[in-house]
């Protein structure tokens, strides 16, 4: 990787001169764009399944529990990848790894457009979640290299809003795609723009910012970077034990999240008897309220920690509040078949929800300076296991039922027991790697 990273450092740095040095950004400010940009499109291939989900059921002839399947063979190597993730954004670097998800991502993104039923679906989107299993621990790590620890829930919060951004667009874009031509055409596109981002980060990032053509004296104030190496061990047992109970707590909130990103869609298509491009309007609310609740959860949280200097506070507080936020603005969703009640409830309850992401994702940045990447990966794995079950769960509710309030009163108590297990968090006391 090192051979590979020297023989490409002339020309990324007169690409970087030459291209995106124009644009009149600070270096850091250049990475929080890349960065925004990638968790943008990963969102868009992440959710743009179940924005073709009524047309991708029809061909194919699924029912709910079936598609729900479907579903969650992204979260299977979502799951198997996320802590080599970590352990490769320590060992090559973030510079290294976030391309080789991009080319993986677009590639099955675009090879999303040649499924022929269940089970091509089913092993396409596996490949999927491969290629964004890796990406969070290495940007994580990226971050935790570029930012002082007063800006950890101010760049979370950023890049998740722009994840959710790119979450909202994907319904209206799969459905004008869809309507003007077919919804295959809709991944070959989604595929290819993230192949073009994998270009721009290589030449474009640095794994130590002083390392970067451009880097301002002041951008390094405060910033910590970790250099790649093969020399340390992760100690994978003791940091599994430490990040435990956040793994039990993103696990109630992915219980909600697939729910919003899954099927929201098809509830308003069966539920609320709309047609496909009011769908498509509709579910775009609530994500774009939860844009907005990511980058909220950040500014609260560095907030609370420039005034009380307590981790433990900064961050749990908002996670816990977020958590039972959402649970309560549900209620009124499983008990009324009113649209004009259950969008904004809804749109609340994705705005709480999303609330709980940056604290979340600082906690690792937080404890530890060297395995920041491996601990967001627990954190990912919890949102893995909800997307294993949840949709699943939740098709099967509604084949079970006939009733699509049912799986939001699930979700409810789901959302309370993880605001519950927040009092199991540590963020204030620091990782220590035994001796």
């Amino acid at each position: 990787m090192n051979k590979i990273q020297t023989i490409f450092r002339h020309s990324g740095e007169a690409i970087t001169d030459s291209t995106l040095s124009a644009i009149s950004l600070p270096a850091r400010a250049r990475v929080t764009f890349l960065l925004s940009t990638i968790y943008a499109l990963m969102y868009l291939d992440r959710v743009n399944l179940s924005a073709a989900a009524n047309a991708v059921k029809t061909e194919f002839g699924l029912s709910n529990s079936q598609l729900g399947v479907a579903f969650t063979g992204f979260s299977w190597t979502y799951l198997a990848t996320v802590l080599f993730g970590g352990w490769a954004a320590r060992r090559y670097g973030p510079r290294v790894v976030l391309p080789c998800c991009a080319v993986l991502l677009g590639v099955s993104t675009i090879g999303t457009a040649f499924a022929a039923g269940a089970v091509s679906l089913f092993l396409i989107r596996m490949l999927v979640g491969a290629g964004e299993g890796p990406a969070f621990p290495a940007a994580t790590q990226a971050m935790r290299n570029w930012y002082p620890a007063e800006k950890f829930g101010y760049i979370q919060g950023i890049t998740h809003s722009a994840s959710r951004l790119g979450a909202a667009i994907a319904p209206p874009l799969v459905a004008w795609l869809i309507v003007a031509t077919n919804w295959r055409i809709s991944f070959v596109i989604c595929g290819s723009a993230v192949l073009v981002w994998g270009a721009f980060w290589w030449f474009q990032f640095r794994d130590d910012p002083r390392e970067h053509a451009s880097v301002e004296r002041a951008a390094l104030a405060g910033v910590e970077p970790v250099a790649p190496t093969a020399k340390t061990p992760v100690p994978l047992w003791a940091l599994t034990t430490r990040m435990l109970p956040v793994t039990l707590v993103m696990f109630a909130y992915g219980w909600a999240y697939w729910i919003f990103v899954s099927w929201l869609p098809l509830y308003f298509i069966n539920h609320h008897h709309v047609e496909l491009k009011a769908s498509a309007f509709l579910t775009s609310v609530p994500l774009v309220a939860g844009m907005f609740g990511n980058t909220a959860g950040g500014m609260l949280s560095d907030w609370l920690l420039r005034r009380t200097g307590n981790h433990r506070i900064a961050r749990c507080s908002v996670v816990a509040g977020s958590l039972a936020g959402c649970a309560l603005a549900l209620i009124p969703v499983a008990l009324t078949p009113n649209l004009a009640v259950a969008l904004p409830c809804l749109a609340l309850a994705m705005f709480f929800l999303e609330l709980t992401i940056a604290p979340m994702y600082a906690i690792p940045m937080d404890m530890s300076r060297e395995f920041a990447g491996m601990g967001s990966a627990f954190i990912i794995m919890g949102v893995a296991l909800a997307g294993i079950t949840s949709p699943w769960v939740f098709g099967w509710l509604i084949d079970l039922t006939g009733n699509w309030n049912v799986p939001f009163a699930t979700a409810i108590g789901v959302l309370l027991l993880g605001a519950g297990g927040v009092l199991l968090i540590r963020p204030d006391r620091p990782f220590l790697p035994p001796a």
